[in-house]
């Protein structure tokens, strides 16, 4: 059914992911499909920012992400089960529907934040910018609580 399932991770909020991460795995056992795992740093090149870290800290912490994204898969996704991890930079929800498309993902699977009613009209949520400009279905997997 699916080949390219793409699974944004948050690494800084843990046990947020964990869920997508396992339907994910569950999906690609049943139709052979490749997961592809992305974390989005926030833009840290960007001019402004980038002045206030020292010229190596952007690279560092990419490295530091990668490690510890491919530290999240190994602990989630069953071995027989093909993936890859990726890291970039930029808004999250931009960044997450330019990915699918490089990546020809046909199916997005994502955790929303519990959020009370106030928090989505003032802040908005990257799953439902998602949800609202995305091509391609998006699985959107709600907190258990």
């Amino acid at each position: 059914m699916y080949k390219q399932i793409l699974v944004p991770v948050d690494l800084n909020d843990k046990g947020f992911c964990d869920r997508a991460v396992e339907l994910a795995v569950w999906h690609a056992k049943h139709s052979n499909a490749e997961i592809h795992l992305l974390n989005v740093l926030p833009g840290i090149h960007m001019s402004m920012v980038a002045t206030y870290f020292p010229k190596d800290a952007a690279k560092k912490m990419k490295q530091d992400v990668e490690t510890q994204l491919k530290q999240f898969a190994a602990q989630h996704i069953d071995e027989d089960v093909v993936y890859k991890a990726h890291v970039a930079e930029g808004k999250p929800y931009s960044t997450i529907l330019d990915y699918a498309e490089k990546l020809g993902a046909d199916l997005i699977i994502m955790p929303s934040h519990k959020r009370s009613k106030i928090d989505k009209v003032v802040l908005g949520s990257v799953a439902s910018k998602v949800v609202q400009n995305s091509p391609i279905n998006v699985m959107v997997v709600k907190p258990n609580a």
